[in-house]
């Protein structure tokens, strides 16, 4: 008899709406993967961006689509050697390489899954996943960002924002973030240096006041765009760019050019390996991942929509989703 779980199918392309709660089978599991059941998954932008249709080609519908994966691992293949039955484990599921998160169970090729950090909850882990191993890739990987440099993380509370700014202060930079004024306070518990307020002042003045001059050798992008474009007159001779956004129309980059700056455009590759170094800093207390809501599975559509407008209802850190549960947790109105 086939085994049957829940799981939110995306069944067209549209708006919040465009999820169903439905009954579908259980995946079988390989040699080398792992069938875990899921506590907790997560939101981020790339979920809305399939859901209204920016990725048509790489997702056939019906989907069940998904990137952030905490939960106990309730069977495994037989070549499987890294974990036991009922581990706890983390993960961001292959992107664009079948079933994703938003489900009770998932099952993993086991290369990709590590041991959740014991001293935090499964909606904190699922808040770490994909965030966490892209802010990896982007500040240690690609800038390399060394300890006394500066960087400016752009967005700092948002659900990226947050974790970019405690592993910059772990890696011993000095860290300048842009936020409206109301969460000043907030960025500042964190571990940012100076804080920006984008709502009222212009970022490109306000890095050169504070570095007197002399740019920031390192800008974190969480927002495309004009900013973007704006953030090389910001950079010091030989810093270094790292975008997360994609890159909707040309850019002129020629200010870059003149600073010898370098760009790293990443849509991030998990592996076991992020999260084994991330799992080190989040036991160690340098990095607390921030719950900014939660909502049951049922209420994925909500989730979105909390996610895309999160700014005007604010939204602080990550949306994540109760899979076993039916948690409750809205932002508090500021």
């Amino acid at each position: 008899m086939t085994k049957t779980m829940k799981a939110i199918v995306l069944g067209k392309f549209g708006g919040f709406d465009a999820f169903e709660l439905r009954d579908v089978a259980v995946p079988e599991v390989g040699p080398r993967q792992v069938r875990v059941r899921v506590h907790a998954t997560a939101i981020n932008p790339l979920d809305y961006q399939i859901r209204r249709g920016d990725y048509v080609d790489h997702v056939p519908l019906p989907a069940i689509i998904g990137h952030d994966v905490s939960g106990v691992v309730e069977e495994k293949g037989a070549n499987v050697t890294e974990f036991d039955i009922g581990d706890a484990v983390y993960y961001t599921p292959k992107i664009f390489g079948g079933p994703g998160s938003y489900a009770e169970q998932h099952v993993a090729d086991v290369e990709l899954v590590a041991r959740k950090p014991h001293n935090i909850t499964h909606l904190e882990a699922a808040s770490l996943t994909l965030v966490g191993g892209t802010v990896w890739e982007a500040l240690v990987t690609r800038a390399q960002l060394a300890v006394h440099e500066t960087i400016l993380i752009h967005g700092g509370a948002g659900g990226v924002g947050t974790v970019a700014i405690q592993l910059a202060k772990a890696m011993g930079a000095r860290v300048i973030t842009t936020a409206r004024r109301d969460n000043d306070a907030f960025v500042r518990s964190l571990g940012a240096d100076e804080v920006i307020d984008y709502s009222a002042d212009d970022y490109v003045t306000a890095v050169a006041d504070l570095t007197q001059g002399q740019g920031v050798n390192v800008v974190f992008d969480t927002i495309g765009g004009d900013t973007l474009t704006r953030s090389a007159v910001v950079l010091a001779d030989a810093g270094r760019l790292v975008s997360i956004v994609d890159i909707a129309q040309p850019q002129n980059l020629i200010e870059a050019w003149g600073k010898n700056a370098a760009y790293h455009f990443v849509f991030t590759r998990q592996n076991r390996g992020k999260l084994d170094a991330l799992t080190t800093l989040v036991e160690r207390g340098r990095i607390k991942p921030v719950i900014g809501a939660v909502l049951p599975l049922a209420r994925i559509g909500d989730a979105h929509d909390l996610l895309e407008n999160g700014g005007s209802r604010g939204l602080r850190g990550k949306v994540t989703i109760d899979v076993a549960g039916e948690t409750v947790k809205l932002p508090t109105p500021r």
